[in-house]
């Protein structure tokens, strides 16, 4: 039986059919789902409708904990998933409106060697409705400003997980908080982050709205990228550089390519050049990342100062690159670092 929170409006519809319902219902249901309430609190619907809908799962999210950044207001969520699950949101708060940081699986499979998500591998995918009610409750936390129809104005699915690992669930949230009948976010506001699954990547084009495309490239070549993301042995950089291009070229919309500078690995001017040549063509940014120190793995950022004569470098080389704003570094604002803590704490470990 599918969870209320994962129906949009054709499958309510079809539901109200089946319970003899009007087909007018649908769109009063799918109004209260969009805000994350349960079948006992939809006040305009009878009550005989909501005892029914009460027997269905409801697929649902809440926050068990919020975490508050002393340096920049950054907050980290802690969702509570029905089953018990745990998985990590965070809410960055922009001159341009608010940021909600997604997890699209609890854990992850790709296992990126910097990355504190896929340490345990993947637990589950994370579904449709439950993204959505991870919006919602965060939406919750916040006042709407005056001018916003929303307090959260963006959405960017880089949270714990492969995005396009999950690919049928995130194209059906994709399409349920861009819809004029879900939470009516535009697709620009939105940015996906993938580590490169090339055919994924031209699946997105055709079935889902054109979000923008963010890929973790991290290297110019793959013997580099081949040890710091295994999914590159079998999607090598050039597959993933000629699904973007193509991505590019298609909806119009310019590429991110996300760069962790690791000292000593991938962060010389040498490297720059070569990135640079690589890119070269592409209607593309490149935003780089002084690495988030992960106490599992061995590896090291670089200074900030290092990172943007990085991003000189590729200037000079015709690249378009910024130094990513770093946030929340005080709440463990990286993937994956605050759910094994808690994890941990909760077992005694």
């Amino acid at each position: 039986m599918k969870n209320l929170m994962d129906m949009g409006l054709p499958e309510l519809k079809a539901l109200m059919a089946e319970l003899n319902e009007p087909a007018y219902r649908a769109k009063q249901v799918l109004e209260w789902l969009n805000r994350g309430e349960r079948p006992e609190n939809m006040k305009n619907i009878p009550l005989a409708l909501r005892e029914k809908l009460a027997e269905r799962p409801f697929g649902g999210a809440v926050i068990k904990r919020t975490f508050v950044s002393q340096l920049d207001g950054t907050l980290k969520f802690l969702f509570e998933l029905e089953d018990g699950e745990l998985v990590e949101g965070v809410l960055m708060r922009y001159k341009h409106g608010n940021t909600l940081c997604l997890s699209t699986q609890v854990g992850c499979r790709m296992g990126c060697v910097f990355c504190a998500s896929t340490l345990e591998g993947r637990v589950r995918n994370i579904r449709c409705g439950e993204m959505l009610a991870m919006v919602v409750a965060a939406e919750r936390t916040q006042n709407r400003p005056a001018h916003e129809s929303r307090a959260i104005t963006n959405i960017v699915l880089m949270g714990s997980g492969e995005p396009l690992d999950n690919f049928d669930e995130v194209v059906a949230f994709l399409w349920r908080v861009t819809s004029k009948e879900g939470l009516n976010i535009s697709p620009r506001n939105i940015s996906l982050s993938t580590c490169g699954l090339a055919p994924e990547i031209e699946r997105l084009v055709n079935e889902a709205p054109h979000v923008t495309l963010c890929i973790s490239l991290h290297a110019y070549n793959d013997a580099v990228r081949d040890n710091l993301l295994p999914i590159n042995r079998k999607y090598p950089i050039r597959a993933v550089c000629e699904a973007a291009d193509a991505y590019a070229k298609t909806t119009g919309r310019r590429v991110i390519f996300e760069y962790a500078l690791i000292d000593g690995v991938n962060a010389s001017q040498q490297d720059a050049t070569a990135l640079s040549l690589l890119l070269k063509g592409i209607n593309c940014h490149v935003n780089l990342i002084p690495l988030n120190p992960v106490k599992e793995r061995e590896l090291a950022g670089v200074s900030r100062q290092d990172a943007a004569r990085f991003a000189s470098w590729l200037s000079d080389g015709g690249i378009s690159a910024t130094v990513r704003r770093e946030m929340g570094a005080d709440i463990e604002g990286a993937c994956g670092q605050l759910r094994r803590r808690v994890l941990e704490e909760e077992s005694g470990a």
